[in-house]
């Protein structure tokens, strides 16, 4: 026979987390929802319980805890997803902890199963299932096979039920795999939280999916006052890979029409372009005017302003196109980010506002504003940052300060300018006892490109370029020569 059973997915509710599971929990599923003291386990099965609950899909929720469910309950009404109209109508809360006190396994069994066929309902909850599994080792050998045909016999009557089961526990590490409830559930989601530095960052990972292809690895998720939202390690997918071929051959224009000519005809779509110099060298000035052609031209922009705030904006000229709506700003000031989660708010944004230039100012400060633990794969999170957006068709100019050693020249001060499709460099030269800015393509790939180092200046908040440094050769003695710039 080729007809194969549908399982219908049930959408949880929480932001990021469908994505991460294939779709959604499998209908009439067993699951288990494990982890680390504090790393929000409860919070996310009450999220999902009150997204799916409704008249027609009641939930039953028992706790083993030995604080009663007004006390959790207490804490729980603080997020936005709590519905107080679904207590008692949709959802029901038990407490077995006096039935759990005796170690009567069959009695605990016994008990839900009653509340079950009263109840009827379409979801079960199980908190803190570790409780039980304490039980079970405090009373030996006993406890242990108790343990084992307790499991079986719930998975048995749960999915006679044809209910959706969840069974929350708290273990250090994954090192209860081999207990009877990993081993008999469908799925497994593990949720954890790392300490690094002073800064704490939470990670959840979908172990186990039965009959679901999940998205494998470990991913970031915050808890706020809307409950969790995962953030979902950023992937190249063939749907996003190929708006970015749709665009092949079609150039931007920078703002600075010979800054254009300089590139050979402006910055190709879908390029990430790196800008960069010391500080006061113009690159923030060169941003506003690519986002300000953008908006001449009818192209919406983003800018993910990792150094600045949105009221401290680089100029009034920008500050305006952001009033208008013609900008969108994303503040990153937060140092404790991870590079999933800006991912995520510029990926949301840029297919929102359908923009096609996105600045980004500036990787020191994108640098800073990561947790301490991704700093360390700085390399890695730039290239995957880069590659997600220029995948999705949008052009990418990024601004980063490098020393002007003026003896020594470099492109990137983080080693990975190789990640960039195009390089503009700015750089100070002393004329006559005086700083000139001077500006260069060092590269456009796959373009011919002016290989010049031209004089600039900042007028009115606008890049003005000048002649080539090679028209004041031995005009002024004492000149620096091409090599000493």
């Amino acid at each position: 026979m080729s007809d194969k059973v549908t399982i219908r997915q049930l959408t949880t509710g929480v932001p990021g987390l469908d994505e991460l599971l294939g779709g959604g929990i499998p209908e009439f599923s067993f699951n288990l929802i494990a982890g680390t003291p504090g790393s929000g386990k409860t919070t996310l099965a009450h999220q999902m319980m009150f997204a799916l609950a409704n008249p027609q899909r009641r939930a039953l929720f028992f706790t083993v805890l030995g604080e009663p469910p007004l006390k959790m309950l207490r804490y729980q009404q603080q997020f936005s997803f709590f519905e107080i109209d679904k207590i008692n109508t949709s959802i029901k809360f038990i407490n077995l902890a006096a039935d759990l006190l005796d170690g009567q396994f069959d009695r605990v069994l016994a008990r839900i199963t009653k509340e079950v066929e009263s109840f009827a309902p379409s979801l079960v909850f199980v908190d803190s299932f570790r409780s039980v599994v304490q039980s079970a080792k405090a009373a030996g050998d006993a406890g242990a096979f108790g343990l084992q045909h307790f499991v079986q016999m719930l998975g048995v009557q749960m999915t006679s039920w044809q209910a959706t089961t969840f069974l929350i526990g708290e273990y250090p590490t994954q090192e209860e795999e081999s207990s009877p409830v990993f081993t008999v559930a469908d799925g497994i989601i593990w949720m954890s939280q790392h300490v690094h530095l002073d800064v704490m960052v939470r990670k959840l990972q979908v172990v186990k999916m039965r009959g679901q292809a999940q998205r494998p690895g470990l991913h970031s998720f915050r808890i706020g006052e809307n409950g969790v939202q995962v953030f979902p390690r950023a992937l190249l997918t063939s749907d996003v890979a190929s708006m970015s071929v749709q665009s092949a051959g079609q150039r931007l224009t920078m703002g600075v029409p010979l800054l254009d000519a300089m590139m050979g005809g402006g910055l190709p779509v879908g390029y990430s372009l790196l800008v960069v110099g010391p500080s006061g060298s113009g690159k923030s000035i060169l941003a506003t005017e690519f986002l300000a052609e953008g908006v001449r031209l009818g192209e919406p922009g983003v800018i993910a302003a990792f150094e600045k705030s949105p009221t401290q904006l680089f100029s009034d000229r920008l500050h305006e196109m952001v009033k208008a709506g013609q900008v969108e700003v994303i503040n990153t000031r937060a140092l404790d980010l991870s590079i999933d989660e800006t991912l995520h708010d510029l990926v949301s944004l840029i297919k929102t506002r359908k923009a096609k230039r996105v600045v980004i100012d500036s990787l020191s400060g994108f640098e800073l504003a990561l947790a301490p633990m991704f700093r360390e794969n700085f390399r890695e999170a730039l290239y995957r940052l880069t590659a997600v957006l220029t995948s999705m068709g949008v052009t990418v100019l990024m601004t980063a300060e490098l020393e002007d050693r003026y003896n020594d020249l470099r492109f990137s001060g983080y080693g990975n300018a190789f990640l960039t499709d195009a390089i503009l460099m700015f750089r100070y030269v002393e004329i006559g006892g005086q700083f000139k800015r001077v500006l260069s393509v060092v590269k456009v790939r796959a373009s011919a490109h002016s290989k010049d180092i031209c004089f600039f200046e900042i007028a009115q908040d606008r890049i003005v370029i000048g002649k080539a440094l090679t028209h004041y050769r031995g005009i002024l003695s004492g000149q620096p020569t091409l090599d000493s710039v």
